[in-house]
């Protein structure tokens, strides 16, 4: 009896943890995903659209979470098809083999004042690396809102096209490693 008792008690402090996590769920219509590439003579800008998404949401931080980013539907701000087939080659991100770019969240600190940083990894083109970030919330009524900019290394991930830090005497031609991804999430 006593055993029972111990055991109804562990599984009913189990239950109320977890009701404690809040599951919520991407809103991918109102969510904005906006990229921008720099090279040594001037940069592109453009969109991508996340194609699912959620995050489990307890004691003010993210708990977990797993966003899916649709690489199909990249857009560059000038509608410059050029420069939309390029970044879908295998050039750059092979949509054609990968057309999805997975970020998995593990956890981020306290969102103190409406900021917190958030860990995870990023996987592209099949190859995962780790990433952390800085983000901000706010709460209105149309849900919860998180804001970021993601800096990414594309080197990491197999994307060396025009690279200075790989390829020698590409002068003005020189695209930067680093592309940013600023992100507007909204989750309910």
């Amino acid at each position: 009896m006593k055993r029972a008792l111990l055991f109804l008690t562990i599984l009913g402090l189990f239950l109320v943890n977890v009701g404690a996590q809040n599951k919520l769920t991407a809103d991918t219509s109102l969510t904005k995903l906006v990229w921008l590439g720099e090279k040594v003579t001037g940069q592109h800008t453009g969109t991508v659209k996340l194609q699912s998404g959620w995050l489990s949401w307890q004691d003010n931080k993210i708990v977990s979470g797993e966003f899916n980013i649709d690489m199909n539907s990249i857009k560059e701000s000038e509608n410059n098809t050029m420069i939309i087939g390029h970044l879908k080659s295998d050039d750059f991100f092979g949509v054609a083999k990968y057309p999805i770019v997975k970020l998995v969240i593990t956890g981020s600190t306290p969102f103190d004042k409406g900021n917190g940083v958030v860990s995870g990894t990023l996987t592209i083109k099949d190859i995962t690396n780790p990433i952390e970030f800085k983000a901000a919330m706010q709460k209105k009524d149309e849900g919860v809102w998180f804001f970021a900019n993601i800096v990414v290394d594309r080197t990491k991930y197999n994307i060396r096209y025009g690279s200075g830090s790989f390829f020698d005497n590409l002068g003005d031609k020189t695209i930067y490693d680093e592309f940013r991804l600023k992100v507007n999430l909204l989750v309910k």
